[in-house]
């Protein structure tokens, strides 16, 4: 019979075994295998009941975090990896090393490296899609620039996520992964259409937004590589040449002719025809 009291040391480990003293131990009952008798903890249980470091450091280790925390705390740091790495590219031991954690305490969280990966996007479209709430108030297309304001505000604040959100590729479009990359690419389309208050999109407006997404993300990968022009010129930018893909698409579909029509009326296209 093994009594557990793995993290409770009643018995000193057996003399001259200098290498149990840097783990946690079982004691085990006397009456059956005598007295001083040790077995190391498995390595999950000394994930989760190792005491905290700045107990055993004197105070001078990490500080206690909560369980929500230290799991934002390895999505963080996923993010940060896979901004600069492929995904198969990145390893649990990878995230654990950085993060000054343990495999199993990731593991625990996670689960497995795809685990991680999937939670590190849901974790950077969740911030996007909050900072790209619609706005209400302002003419159609003066709401139609906040859009990729906080777009870009996301692509400087968190530029390891957008990184990591914008290097999908091909190879994801069946899975999980490619759900949500593909979910974040339409939620900038889907704000300006709402900006605009259009419903359902014609084919021709739908292609047109999606061209000029990735146009966007294109620019926002280009922006955080070089930084050699100032964000609000390239939000102008980016908006103007959405204004020009309108008017081009206007001539195919009479829709889209229209939403250009009011962009006009605004007077908000000077540039741009002239």
């Amino acid at each position: 019979m093994v009594v557990r009291a793995c993290g409770v040391l009643d018995h000193s480990p057996p003399d001259g075994d200098r290498e149990t003293t840097k783990r946690r131990f079982y004691p085990l009952l006397s009456s059956q295998y005598g007295t001083g008798a040790w077995i190391p903890c498995p390595v999950e249980d000394r994930a989760v009941a190792d005491p905290p470091r700045a107990r055993r450091s004197g105070g001078r280790g990490r500080r206690r975090l909560s369980v929500d925390q230290r799991r934002d705390e390895l999505i963080a740091t996923a993010l940060e990896l896979f901004g600069t790495r492929s995904p198969e590219d990145v390893s649990i031991d990878d995230v654990a090393a950085t993060a000054r954690a343990s495999r199993a305490l990731v593991y625990h969280y996670f689960g497995g490296t795809h685990e991680l990966y999937l939670a590190a996007l849901g974790s950077a479209a969740k911030r996007l899609s909050a900072l790209l709430e619609a706005a209400t108030d302002g003419e159609p297309l003066e709401r139609s620039r906040v859009s990729p304001r906080r777009y870009f505000d996301f692509v400087e604040s968190h530029a390891a996520g957008y990184t990591a959100l914008s290097r999908g590729g091909p190879a994801d479009r069946s899975s999980e992964v490619g759900e949500i990359i593909d979910g974040i690419r339409q939620l900038l389309p889907d704000r300006i259409l709402r900006s605009l208050d259009v419903a359902t999109p014609r084919p021709i407006l739908r292609v047109t937004l999606r061209a000029w997404m990735a146009a966007v993300e294109t620019a926002g990968l280009e922006w955080l590589e070089h930084r050699d022009v100032p964000r609000p010129q390239l939000e102008g930018l980016l908006i103007d040449q959405l204004v020009a893909m309108f008017h081009a698409a206007g001539r195919h579909d009479p829709d889209t002719g229209e939403l250009f029509d009011r962009f006009v009326q605004e007077g908000m296209v000077r540039e741009v025809t002239g």
